[in-house]
């Protein structure tokens, strides 16, 4: 699968503000978010899990070429799998989850596992935030817009409130499109802006540039 706007924008929005020791990508795909977050981060150490077969193996090989080999480690586990153990506090817990809710399914099995929200559904990923966050980490992800209410209300039902809320659209005159949203344990008036990514096709904004530069080869 090629690499998808959320991830890149997920990976260079996300706060940094608690100077993290460690961090979880849950459901790292090929690694991207993991591998951005080495490339801005000091974590020590930046754990990755993946269920599917080729993406786990795709992850494993990128972390091995890359400049932050000894701080990147993918786990081949699904969620439920990796939370029956947890031998780690993450004081960073990133996930570009699964969200398409309809219920409609393509025929290739393995895009339908990286693409549904029965994959993962919300409630099973706010819980394992829940409990694998440490007191003063941060919890960050990406989801539709139209989902955004529904997650803020389940992740207040675990003491997760929002630190930085960001609204993205594609151009300006279109709808909001995606939610990216930072949580911490704090209770605290929420950080809210907007971010428009295109002024027209290939005419990206000055905001989306400075966001996202340093991780495009080209921009």
């Amino acid at each position: 699968m090629k690499i998808g706007t959320d991830a890149v924008l997920l990976g260079t929005w996300t706060p940094l503000t608690n100077k993290p020791y460690n961090i979880l990508d849950i459901g790292t795909g090929t690694g991207v978010l993991a591998l951005i977050l080495a490339q801005r981060s000091t974590a020590e150490q930046i754990d990755a899990i993946e269920i599917d077969d080729e993406a786990f193996e795709q992850a494993t090989d990128n972390f091995e070429s890359s400049p932050w080999n000894d701080r990147l480690f993918c786990f081949h586990a699904g969620l439920d799998e990796f939370m029956d153990e947890p031998e780690d506090e993450y004081d960073l817990i990133i996930s570009n989850p699964p969200f398409y809710t309809e219920n409609y399914k393509t025929e290739n099995t393995q895009r339908d596992l990286a693409r549904f929200e029965d994959a993962l559904p919300f409630e099973d990923l706010i819980e394992a935030a829940d409990l694998l966050l440490s007191e003063n980490g941060i919890f960050s992800v990406i989801i539709p817009f139209k989902e955004e209410e529904r997650f803020l209300a389940l992740a207040k039902d675990f003491e997760l409130y929002p630190l930085k809320i960001t609204r993205v659209k594609g151009k300006p005159n279109t709808e909001i499109k995606r939610s990216l949203l930072a949580f911490t344990r704090i209770q605290q008036t929420p950080l809210i802006d907007e971010l428009i990514i295109e002024i027209a096709r290939h005419q990206y904004t000055p905001e989306y540039i400075n966001l996202t530069q340093d991780f495009y080869l080209k921009m």
